[in-house]
């Protein structure tokens, strides 16, 4: 499978952010990609960092003529998308990923999980944590899940998908350059390794008031191999994964058939 990470700038024009995601679509599809990944709240600037803003301008519903579009650039184009929105459902707002297949059908959702509350991350001022957990889709490529941002500091949101059966997780993120990039890269590389499934981890990058993103999207395999990664402007990074072989590594390293629930309470 051929992954696309569309590190990319926003900026506080919606409209603008939103044809830049509809032209990295076509690119990556030209260029022979199977799936595209963006960052976190990719049409909007990181309102998150000030606190108690209202960012409703910024905000989607499930029929929002964005989603609807972009669901027919990935059946125009031929390619699986997985976007991320500020999103409103039910009453909540949350921070959400969407994996859309080729042919535009949203095969499911995956909302923010753990919400991080620190200086310039004041998101428990935006988003409703996760009411329905975490979630791993089929796909004709094999089994995709998805953890948004913050999750991933919690070894439960990818040990759980991988237990689902995910043999590729997504990761839409907003790291910035004050933050330890060394050790986000080991990070999202030991547990590739301990869960035996592939990581595609998609950055922001660029200024945005006091916050410098710091790219360096990366791929990492099941072994925990770093594969590919960025650098700190905007770029569309392709990169090969095998999905198919997560089933024959778990066999040869069985960590998670050996695991012993019973003792972990």
């Amino acid at each position: 499978m051929k992954i696309a990470l569309a590190q990319m700038k926003t900026t506080a024009d919606m409209e603008d952010n939103f044809q830049k995601l509809v032209r990295l679509a076509e690119r990556a599809a030209a260029e022979g990609a199977d799936l595209i990944c963006y960052p976190e709240i990719q049409l909007s600037p990181f309102f998150p960092q000030y606190p108690s803003r209202d960012a409703s301008a910024y905000l989607l519903s499930r029929d929002s003529r964005y989603i609807r579009e972009f669901c027919d650039v990935c059946r125009k184009n031929g390619i699986y998308a997985s976007p991320n929105f500020y999103v409103e459902e039910n009453g909540h707002r949350y921070d959400m990923s969407f994996l859309i297949d080729d042919v535009g059908t949203i095969l499911g959702t995956q909302k923010m999980v753990h919400i991080a509350e620190c200086e310039q991350f004041y998101e428990q001022d935006y988003y409703t944590p996760s009411d329905d957990g975490f979630s791993v889709f089929d796909t004709r490529f094999g089994k995709i899940g998805i953890v948004v941002c913050f999750d991933r500091h919690y070894p439960e949101s990818i040990r759980t998908e991988a237990l689902r059966g995910a043999e590729l997780i997504l990761i839409p993120t907003a790291n910035t350059k004050a933050e330890p990039a060394e050790m986000f890269r080991w990070e999202i590389r030991t547990q590739a390794f301990q869960n035996i499934v592939n990581i595609a981890m998609c950055n922001r990058c660029g200024t945005e008031g006091q916050m410098e993103f710091s790219g360096e999207s990366l791929l990492s395999d099941f072994d925990g191999n770093l594969t590919t990664l960025a650098g700190d402007q905007e770029e569309l990074l392709i990169a090969e994964t095998d999905l198919a072989g997560c089933a024959a590594r778990r066999k040869t390293r069985p960590y998670l058939s050996l695991r012993r629930p019973e003792h972990y309470a």
